[in-house]
């Protein structure tokens, strides 16, 4: 068995959760895109983990966890992702981890470039998370990185190194006018923190298509939804990678596989870090409300999330583009404490309603159409059956479902591994 977990909307849905609950049933968990630029939060009996770019799985004993073709590494984060699990007694050994020898390696210069061009926009700033992520895609797609492999056999290394810090100087210096970069100072970071990880780095093409042979269960994770893919999100307020759910076999290192399961993950209503339009936004207290109410705030920035009520035009798109045949839903229980729950049904354009997701022009200029409907106003987190939810909660999931137009199987009522309702 073949399964992705991915994102239907602007990211932070609970897939990190979600992984971690069903990778019980999976040998192996991959992640196939991304960087440490968005957090994946996993509560269970071990405690609280918020993991940027270790896959959701690597807190369960016995899952093999990969870093994919597809990521994009920062060395000196992952070292110290590494050194806070094996501090709260998760061991972590290069069985249970294994790293892509083609992983792209997201250099210091990457982070400085991302801080230096987010400054420079000023008020016309994409919402970057400064942590390198766009500069280290753009240089792979130009050929000009290092990938994970070169640590392995660093004969050569240098000296490449040194043609790539005289190219990235001509920008940093001749235009951002900031000190250059020392290539001795970028020799000494891949040294002190490339060594560690010389355990875990394997041809990971090889290692997945064993797996594939011996049929084995597969689990790719994404980082971030539908709404940041690079290509059909709400570019260019978008990530700088590919999280759809057809990317998961390239970004992992096995081509030629094929999905049998596609599970999209969605909120119960929605939230959004970052810049770019967010048609269903709530303001006010009523935002606030919301925000606090689910806990709002990124888990890798700490930035407060922009928040609204669930918008259908958005998911169904996301939920389509995704080829998710099933759903999750999450953080249902976050609603309990409203009389009327805001939905957003359609968008609306200089006077007509549309309910197509639009390019993120015709988004920048749309306004919501939001309806209410009635909520139960009671506590549903001890619920683990779908008939022991309320009434109007029951109502609230299957007007979702119709709404969106997938089966959802899975409904969150609560952050802790076991707090699901599974539907048959």
């Amino acid at each position: 068995m073949l399964t992705a977990i991915v994102g239907t909307n602007w990211g932070d849905e609970g897939k990190g959760r979600m992984v971690d609950l069903l990778s019980r049933d999976y040998d192996v968990v991959v992640r196939y895109q991304g960087g440490n630029n968005a957090g994946h939060t996993v509560i269970n009996e071990k405690g609280t983990f918020i993991l940027n770019l270790l896959p959701s799985g690597i807190v369960r004993e016995g899952t093999v966890n990969v870093m994919g073709a597809g990521m994009v590494i920062d060395l000196e984060h992952l070292c110290g992702e590494i050194k806070k699990l094996t501090d709260k007694g998760i061991d972590i050994t290069p069985q249970q981890l294994v790293i892509s020898d083609r992983a792209t390696i997201c250099m210091p210069y990457h982070k400085m470039m991302d801080i230096l061009e987010e400054d420079r926009l000023k008020d016309k700033k994409f919402g970057s998370t400064r942590r390198g992520i766009g500069p280290v895609y753009a240089d792979k797609y130009m050929k000009k990185t290092i990938r994970m492999g070169a640590l392995l056999n660093q004969e050569g290394l240098r000296e490449h190194l040194a043609d790539l810090v005289e190219w990235k100087n001509l920008t940093v210096t001749g235009g951002y006018q900031h000190e250059a970069v020392s290539v001795d100072a970028m020799m000494e970071w891949l040294d002190t923190y490339g060594t560690p990880l010389l355990p875990y780095i394997k041809d990971t093409t090889v290692y997945l298509n064993e797996a594939v042979k011996q049929n084995k269960s597969i689990m790719f994770e994404a980082q971030l939804g539908a709404l940041r893919d690079i290509d059909y999100g709400i570019y260019p307020y978008t990530s700088s990678s590919y999280t759809l759910a057809a990317y998961a076999p390239l970004g992992a290192g096995i081509p030629a596989a094929s999905l049998d399961r596609v599970i999209g993950i969605m909120k119960a209503y929605s939230s959004c870090v970052g810049e770019g339009p967010f048609v269903c936004e709530l303001f006010g207290e009523e935002g606030e409300a919301l925000r606090q109410a689910g806990g709002e705030y990124g888990a890798a920035t700490g930035r407060p999330r922009r928040v609204g009520g669930f918008d259908v035009v958005a998911s169904r798109y996301g939920a389509s583009v995704q080829g998710a045949k099933e759903i999750a839903l999450t953080k249902l229980d976050v609603l309990s404490y409203l009389d009327k729950i805001p939905v957003c049904v359609a968008y609306e354009l200089d006077g007509k309603t549309i309910t197509d997701f639009p390019e993120t022009g015709v988004q920048l200029k749309a306004k919501p159409v939001y309806e209410y409907v009635e909520g139960w106003h009671c506590d549903i987190s001890g619920c683990r059956r779908f008939e022991d939810l309320p009434k109007a909660a029951q109502d609230y999931v299957n007007m979702i479902e119709k709404a969106v137009g997938c089966r959802i199987t899975y409904v969150s009522v609560g952050a802790e591994r076991e707090s699901i309702i599974i539907r048959s």
